[in-house]
């Protein structure tokens, strides 16, 4: 889950967005500005700032994602410390790291974050619509003084008489007339039959793209070639307990439930505990390596598994 959305969404309301066990964005409000030299002028706005040192947990943007993606206060809180150990990573790893449309993240050589604000994003909400503005420079004309004006002749000039004179007006107007009524009429006719067009276009390239979409989820899909009869087998598992697992480790999901059954038996002989669980919305059955309580156990497995047995096994953060 990408929280840096519902980051942006909450700094347009509040001047403090904190993000547990990260830091905390702040804003501060910056009156409008005129820069005379290049005459530029810019609205108010807000300005983005980063603490470090202010990592609690506030509940306001977990909170914010619960309602927003309906689901659980703790799911959202996993999926917070599940996005703040990536951008840790990303840190580590490459030294800086950007958020977008919030600003990019920085380590000096003292391994201090650094924060530099994206300038092209205004949250102030009473700024909405306005932008900067260059104007040209204004030439001022200086008027001269009553003292400094000389005076000035008039003369009288003979008056000029005016003699109207009739035309007679030609007839190739008559036909210009002519020719932009049918200029209207035509266009009448034809933008209607043009819009149909562009709506046939439109319903083809649609039908197209669907067609691509659901070529590319076949090949996707994990296909056992000989699938062996489904083996029914009954788990009996505490219910409270599996509720409190939310990290679950993804062997794969399979179109024929034979062969998700034959993955799940070829674990359980492996020795790890392995799960199946219902078709989901694409038609697939999923089959886990396991559940586990906290992300960190889950990580530690994973890493595991991906070295004995499936390189590209990958961590589910679901209440199921």
């Amino acid at each position: 889950m990408k929280i840096e959305h519902y980051i942006a969404q909450l700094l347009y309301r509040y001047q403090c967005v904190t993000v547990p066990g990260f830091g905390a964005f702040l804003t501060e409000i910056q009156s409008a500005q005129l820069i005379e030299n290049s005459h530029s002028f810019f609205p108010p706005k807000k300005m983005i700032s980063f603490n470090s040192y202010l990592k609690n947990n506030d509940g306001l943007l977990a909170n914010h994602i619960a309602q927003a993606e309906k689901t659980s206060y703790d799911y959202a809180v996993s999926a917070i410390e599940y996005e703040v150990l990536s951008w840790k990573k990303a840190l580590q790893e490459n030294r800086t790291f950007s958020i977008k449309n919030i600003g990019t993240l920085s380590l000096n050589a003292d391994n201090n974050i650094l924060f530099t604000p994206n300038e092209q994003t205004n949250y102030l909400t009473q700024s909405f619509g306005l932008s900067s503005y260059v104007s040209p420079a204004v030439k001022r004309e200086i008027v001269p003084t009553l003292r400094d004006q000389k005076e000035t002749v008039v003369t009288e000039k003979e008056p000029i008489e005016f003699i109207p004179e009739t035309r007679t007006t030609s007839v190739y107007l008559k036909y210009a007339a002519i020719f932009v009524l049918g200029l209207a009429a035509t266009g009448t006719i034809g933008y209607p039959l043009y819009q149909k067009q562009i709506a046939t276009e439109t319903i083809l390239v649609e039908t197209a793209v669907q067609k691509q979409v659901q070529n590319k989820i076949q090949q996707a899909t994990f296909f056992i070639q000989t699938p062996i009869p489904a083996v029914t087998l009954s788990l009996k598992k505490d219910k409270e307990i599996v509720a409190k697992l939310p990290y679950h480790i993804m062997a794969g999901a399979f179109r024929s439930e034979a062969n998700a059954q034959k993955r799940h038996d070829q674990l359980i002989a492996k020795g790890y505990k392995a799960r199946r669980l219902g078709v989901n919305k694409n038609g697939l059955f999923p089959v886990l390596y396991g559940s586990f309580p906290t992300f960190s156990e889950a990580e530690k497995e994973k890493a595991k598994i991906i070295e004995t047995d499936n390189p590209e096994a990958w961590i589910l953060i679901q209440t199921l």
